[in-house]
């Protein structure tokens, strides 16, 4: 193989040119590199460490002119040796402005050269480690006061930070910038060389700052008033002041779905009968059902909206996303009837069953936003290309029928062409345009699809095993529940180490770095959202295992939990995660699981483990409630009484218990534990689940038991009779 070895470097060394050629070689002649810097015959004319690597993001800077190194020791080790500074890039691989960051700096051959004289230049991916990224997330919102990605940071050969930024532009005057990152790449490198002590009382402040940020002001000993529903209510009244009564969701652009808690509106106006929450809940599922982030031809929601209606999305689509609005749709839909929402909580669950499942049954993490070089490609049309494929249909009528519908107009709504929205939802409509839609969408299949990220992670399979189950206990669709079950297996199954540990992140056969907080805690609530939809005795139980494991491994005895375990590298901070953002934290998750099973085993040492969480972050919630409205979730869930609901069925009559399993489905009981089982399963299973023991079935039918802390309403064999109990519990 010809020299590769970026501009500005050492010539590698004979084995590890070797072994980068070996890896290329591996990937086979379809390889295609993504790089404009090829040779006459398509090879790339540098390769880096990377390539070593199997996430999609790090592999996509594989051939990069810069001399990337992964994250570990050879590289800081490398900076101490060469008395460089290391600058450390994190993202991910369907970040668009990490893409327009790789093509103007990353991919040019003078900013390049420059930080491989200079530096050593460091790529994480952020969905593999959390962890760093967390902290140095913390280090760029201490110096500018917000953050995003690409995370740009500069530190010392002991990891620890002295400047950050996100994204630079290249040069001095590109998009508007005083100073680009070349600049600025050869003033942080002079400053680093001949003002050492700058450097050093830099790094150790801001060192200092995010390990106050980041392990947080304790205060196990102060109490939080438990059950607390007067914090609940001063947080909605913040989101009641905050709220686009027009669009739903807050005032605001960007709009993200997770910067208003619908599901904490909907068990406020459960619990209170706040017909404003209510309001402001479903406006909002509604407004982003019918805008331009929902994919309005194949489903599933895009990442965010950058204007306030919902309109024009950042095109890309993440697992997570999806997986947690599954559940909010699916209890609107329970809360409301509305069959609106039903419909696109199973479009959506279609959605990641159909583009984002591994053909053994994970689930694959996102896809970009980018498609032929243009964010948002894949997804747009023009007025022509639509009546051009409708008219073909034979009737024009439903041509302008679905033009009038999803707002085409002549010049588009994005940059000459039309995101489809809905100005006007009409479910009737909706109906008669199935045929319409399904054309595109068979057109549509046939263009140059985003980029997929393939990578299996264990925490966001975890979500999604719980949008599968809920959806399907609530929809009644067994082939959610099968879904859920096999994803359930395969990252209970291939996730683990040799030592059957857990493990984050699966990819190419392989599965790597140990699980974190949120893997642990999101894969146990999903497992018990799988137990209560299948009744599969086996979810429960190693939903129980799991949560014993993440208690040893995460816990702090004097409250809360870690993101690491001691099974981590040492990072300069060790994170108490305190915020719910796009995805809930791993605390938050890890206070409902705690919660939950101990309703369901009726062991109290689950209950105090969630209060000392809960009192670990007690200024949070007290001083800034809405950074944890999940752990709200666990609040309210704790400040109820929560329903102990057992149905019991003779052996062989489970289709006889299909009335009472329906007015189950149909009532929305956000507290509660649901077990079930025949009758001979019932000693076996109140071994774990304490609100079974002793359950039978009455006159040989199946029998529901609805109880609090123990104490049974009568047992009923009606279904008309057990709604009748389950409404009145929830008074």
């Amino acid at each position: 193989m010809a020299d590769s070895t970026p501009p500005g470097s050492a010539n590698f060394p004979a084995d590890l040119a070797r072994t980068l050629e070996e890896a290329i070689a591996r990937r086979g002649p379809g390889y295609v590199p993504r790089t404009h810097h090829l040779d006459a015959a398509g090879r790339p004319r540098f390769t880096n460490r990377l390539a070593l690597e199997s996430s999609p993001y790090l592999l996509q800077h594989a051939h990069n002119p810069v001399n990337w190194f992964a994250w570990g020791d050879e590289a800081f080790a490398e900076a101490q040796r060469l008395g460089r500074p290391v600058f450390l890039s994190i993202g991910y691989s369907t970040c668009h402005w990490c893409h327009v960051m790789e093509a103007e700096s990353f991919e040019d051959e003078e900013i390049a050269g420059f930080l491989n004289r200079n530096y050593v230049a460091v790529k994480v991916d952020r969905e593999e480690r959390p962890d760093i990224d967390a902290v140095y997330m913390s280090a760029v919102q201490q110096l500018t006061g917000s953050g995003g990605w690409p995370m740009s940071v500069w530190l010392t050969a002991a990891r620890e930070p002295f400047y950050a930024g996100t994204y630079f532009p290249p040069r001095d005057g590109d998009r508007g910038g005083s100073r680009g990152f070349l600049s600025l790449l050869a003033a942080l490198a002079e400053t680093f060389q001949r003002d050492p002590d700058r450097v050093n009382k830099a790094s150790t402040a801001l060192v200092q700052a995010v390990r106050q940020e980041m392990q947080g002001r304790a205060a196990p000993g102060e109490a939080i008033d438990l059950p607390a529903h007067q914090l609940i209510d001063a947080t909605v009244e913040h989101y009641k002041r905050s709220f686009d009564g027009r669009h739903g969701g807050l005032q605001r652009a960007p709009k993200f779905p997770s910067h208003i808690p619908v599901r904490l509106l909907l068990r406020y106006a459960h619990r209170t009968g706040d017909a404003t929450a209510l309001q402001m809940a479903t406006l909002t599922l509604e407004r982003m059902a019918a805008g331009g982030i929902y994919d309005q031809l194949g489903g599933g929601f895009h990442r965010y909206a950058t204007d306030a209606q919902w309109l024009l999305p950042h095109f890309e689509k993440m697992l997570y996303d999806n997986a947690l609005l599954v559940v909010a749709y699916a209890e609107a839909f329970q809360f409301t009837g509305r069959a609106d929402f039903a419909r696109v909580a199973r479009e959506t669950c279609d959605y990641m069953l159909r583009e984002m499942r591994d053909g053994e049954g994970a689930f694959y993490s996102a896809t970009d936003a980018d498609s032929e070089g243009d964010e948002g490609r894949f997804f747009v049309w023009t007025g022509d290309e639509i009546r051009r494929e409708l008219d073909a249909l034979g009737n024009h009528e439903t041509t302008r029928l679905f033009l009038e519908h999803y707002d085409v107009r002549a010049n588009g709504n994005w940059e000459g062409r039309t995101v489809l929205n809905v100005p006007r939802p009409d479910e009737a409509r909706w109906a008669a345009l199935a045929e319409a839609r399904a054309r595109l969408h068979e057109v549509r299949k046939r263009r140059v699809a985003p980029l997929r990220d393939d990578k299996i992670l264990a925490a966001w399979n975890g979500l999604t095993i719980s949008g599968l189950a809920v959806a399907g206990r609530i929809l009644d669709e067994p082939r959610y529940l099968a879904a859920a079950a096999q994803a359930a297996d395969f990252v209970l199954t291939h996730l683990r180490n040799a030592d059957g540990e857990l493990q984050r992140s699966f990819k190419d056969g392989q599965a790597r770095h140990a699980a974190f907080l949120d893997d642990h805690a999101f894969l146990t609530a999903g497992l018990i959202d799988l137990y209560e939809a299948s009744f599969d005795p086996r979810w429960l139980a190693e939903a129980l295992s799991l949560a014993e494991t993440g208690e040893r491994l995460f816990a702090d005895p004097a409250g809360g939990w870690y993101m690491s375990s001691t099974r981590h590298e040492t990072l300069i901070a060790r994170e108490k995660p305190a915020y719910d953002g796009a995805e809930p934290s791993g605390t938050s998750v890890a206070l409902m699981n705690a919660l939950r099973l101990g309703v369901f085993t009726g062991d109290d040492r689950w209950r105090q483990l969630a209060e000392r969480g809960l009192r670990a972050h007690a200024e949070t919630l007290r001083e800034r409630p809405i950074a944890m409205t999940e752990a709200l979730l666990a609040l309210d869930f704790l400040a109820d009484t929560p329903r102990e609901i057992a149905l019991v069925w003779p052996d062989g009559a489970e289709d006889a218990a299909a009335p009472l399993l329906s007015a189950l489905r149909r009532s929305y009981l956000p507290s509660r534990a649901i077990a079930a089982g025949p009758e001979s399963a019932m000693e076996t299973l109140g071994r774990t689940v304490s609100f079974v023991r002793g359950k039978v079935s009455q006159a040989g039918r199946p029998t529901a038991y609805v109880c609090r802390r123990g104490r049974c309403d009568l047992p009923v064999t009606d279904a008309a009779a057990f709604e009748a109990q389950l409404r009145r519990e929830a008074c």
